[in-house]
């Protein structure tokens, strides 16, 4: 069974900068999209960003022009660059695979931005 594991959460203070990593177990056919969601406390679970199959990207309205999400479709890896982070930004994110009728997601890894 494919599993996604998120590394590289942590505490940062507002103004800097982390990178999440998400590594997939097993091979993984059929891609449809690589993506990360957040949940702060409190509320729903939303799209920060997405990457499709063939390239193209996607992004929060709160989060464009600081973070980049991107890929290696060799190592089933992807990456979501954050810059600029706010408070606001806090939460646990998520990373996801769509690939042919499977819905993966890892279990999280929390960031937390301190003002």
């Amino acid at each position: 069974q494919v599993q996604l594991v998120e590394s590289g959460g942590g505490l940062v203070q507002a103004g800097g900068s982390l990178r999440l990593s998400c590594a997939a177990s097993g091979s993984i056919f059929s891609i449809k999209s690589m993506g990360w969601y957040r949940q702060a406390p409190g509320k729903q679970r939303e799209m920060v960003a997405v990457i499709s199959s063939g390239g193209s990207t996607n992004y929060g309205d709160s989060v464009k022009g600081r973070f980049i999400i991107s890929r290696d479709l060799a190592k089933n890896t992807f990456n979501l660059q954050m810059n600029s982070l706010k408070p606001e930004d806090t939460g646990v994110y998520y990373c996801n695979i769509v690939a042919g009728m499977l819905n993966i997601w890892g279990r999280g890894t929390q960031v937390t931005v301190s003002s």
